[in-house]
């Protein structure tokens, strides 16, 4: 079995590398497959369409930073800190990515989901259910920084919406362009949006 699980993790790590190339919506199993190196029963042991791989590609993505997430937004860090940490994590990751795939590869769920969205319903929910997974650490750090006395806003929860959204833009800025600069107006967006009443570090 370990062959079969072996040719599990090529194929989600081809996946990975279409849905960073930003192709993934333009190849076909067959081509896949001989990305990967492994035969179309392989593929179909496994999953029964090419929308199936990214769903699973997409989980396996949330499943690998999830515990980065944990720690970065742990209630054992100051509410503030821990948007720092997340602005920064962000940043951080992009720089490993264009190092490795040699352009600024934005944000795996927006690249594919925009993309499949219209065509696909169950990547659209995979794409939204993953993005609200983000979100929600967003509202939990804001709720406690606005308990706190140390932000200005109304509503965690819309706050974190916007927040969300203004970071993906700047990270498909980023993408775009082709410059990972355009990244450092992150945490000056986030202290904005949230009027923090301290440094955000």
């Amino acid at each position: 079995m370990g062959r079969v699980s072996d040719a599990k993790e090529k194929l989600l790590q081809v996946a990975f590398d279409l849905i960073y190339d930003s192709s993934y919506g333009t190849v076909s199993v067959d081509q896949i497959c001989k990305r990967a190196r492994v035969n179309k029963g392989s593929f179909y042991y496994f999953f029964r369409t090419k929308t199936d791989l990214v769903i699973a590609a997409y989980e396996e993505h949330w499943r690998l930073k999830q515990p980065d997430y944990d720690r970065i937004f742990s209630t054992q860090v100051p509410p503030l800190k821990r948007l720092a940490l997340w602005c920064d994590y962000i940043c951080e990751v992009q720089r490993k990515r264009f190092e490795k795939y040699e352009h600024v590869c934005g944000c795996p769920y927006t690249s594919v989901g925009s993309e499949l969205a219209t065509h696909d319903e169950k990547v659209r929910r995979k794409a939204m259910d993953l993005i609200g997974r983000t979100v929600k650490y967003v509202e939990g750090a804001i709720a406690d920084a606005k308990r706190a006395g140390l932000v200005q806003v109304e509503d965690p929860a819309v706050a974190a919406l916007q927040i969300h959204a203004c970071i993906l833009g700047l990270v498909q800025r980023a993408k775009i362009l082709n410059d990972l600069k355009v990244l450092q107006h992150i945490k000056p967006t986030v202290k904005k949006l949230i009027g923090a009443r301290a440094v955000m570090a």
